[in-house]
């Protein structure tokens, strides 16, 4: 590989502030909300979740690049994020597990990659003014220009995103002949959350975002999960009514971030669009219901009342946030329904969550053990 050809290229937030970095590859103008990841690892992952779509994304590890890419790691189809901004990207990978180097992986989408950036003033600034939209551009010259695009840049608050990246038709994964049945609801479903669920013994019919409940029910199913996604959680009111019928039929029910935040308005509960939210790999959270503390990844912009919830008697809190004391977890006291605003599919060095998938099949065992 040669030397990176750099383009001098700016970031411009939205309140005016404007840090300066050098555009990687082909350069270009990008738009979205800027917004930072604390993960030391896993930057493939983070790049095709869909939950970041629409979403720039800063690294704060100093390296980014240096294991290069492999399919293994993918959490979707395709790259979701809308630009990256790192400190150091690295044109060298050194893994024998590696495909491809990142920069190559990143190019078939047209990203704009910024590098020889002062990350950490970048995202100290975002931690104390909030995530806010930004356009990052290699058009320095016409600054005017950029203000006015930026300009017409929606906020996230209010945005639904699952339409652009949920699929269009159903489709199968996992063992058609396993004895478990799931229909999944997809606002943006992470590949491993699949795999967890097929490694637990069941066989899963993923819908599009905007299904209802009697769709979802023709798969005859013995669970229904809703998946993570992008946005805000309120536009989805198809989602929420699927949920409130779900929950009135007492089926077994499970939902991670954005599909938990569908879960607590399905029941009344509210949500708001957090100061700079939680995406990393090291978010502490206490299990109420155990009295231990778990380590947990978790990526969202927006998180459910917690006044809300704790006036709400048919539903009480089993995990919460211990840096913020946010709402991490809920169950309904009187149907088969519980959801957390982490990933447990995500695995980032410890297992702490994993058991959730176990606790979801063995609520769909016991309420098939009732229904016989």
């Amino acid at each position: 590989m040669g030397y990176l050809e750099k383009k001098d290229a700016i970031i411009l937030l939205e309140d005016g502030t404007i840090f300066h970095g050098k555009a990687v590859g082909k350069g270009g103008t990008s738009t979205g909300e800027i917004c930072f990841n604390t993960g030391t690892t896993g930057y493939q992952e983070i790049f095709t979740d869909p939950s970041y779509f629409g979403q720039i994304m800063v690294t704060t590890n100093a390296h980014i690049g240096n294991y290069g890419v492999t399919s293994v790691d993918e959490e979707s189809d395709s790259v979701k994020i809308a630009g990256l901004i790192c400190k150091n990207f690295s044109e060298v990978f050194s893994r024998e597990a590696a495909q491809g180097d990142l920069l190559s992986y990143l190019e078939k989408k047209d990203l704009v990659i910024l590098s020889d950036v002062d990350t950490r003033a970048l995202v100290s600034y975002i931690r104390d003014n909030g995530a806010q939209n930004a356009i990052i551009s290699t058009e320095i010259d016409d600054l005017d220009g950029l203000k006015r695009q930026l300009a017409t840049v929606p906020s996230m608050k209010g945005l639904e995103l699952s339409s652009q990246v949920s699929c269009k038709e159903p489709y199968f994964y996992g063992d058609e002949n396993s004895n478990i049945r799931i229909s999944a609801l997809d606002l943006g479903i992470k590949k491993n959350i699949l795999r967890n669920l097929a490694s637990r013994g069941a066989y899963i019919k993923v819908f599009p975002f905007d299904s209802t409940y009697e769709q979802m029910k023709s798969f005859n199913p013995d669970g229904y999960f809703l998946s993570n996604g992008p946005g805000d959680p309120e536009p989805l009111t198809q989602a929420v009514l699927t949920a409130k019928d779900i929950l009135n039929a007492e089926d077994p029910l499970f939902g991670i971030c954005l599909g938990h935040q569908v879960i607590a308005l399905a029941n009344g509960i509210s949500t708001f669009k957090m100061h700079n939210g939680h995406r990393g790999i090291n978010h502490p959270v206490m299990n109420v219901e155990t009295g231990k503390g778990e380590i947990t990844s978790q990526n969202h912009g927006f998180a459910i009342s917690r006044e809300d919830t704790e006036n709400n008697s048919d539903i009480s809190i089993t995990h919460y946030h211990l840096n913020d004391n946010t709402v991490a977890g809920i169950k309904h006291n009187s149907k088969p329904c519980f959801s957390v605003q982490y990933h447990p599919e995500a695995g980032p060095g410890p297992n702490d969550a994993t058991y959730l998938f176990d606790q979801f099949i063995n609520l769909i065992n016991s309420t098939k053990e009732v229904t016989i």
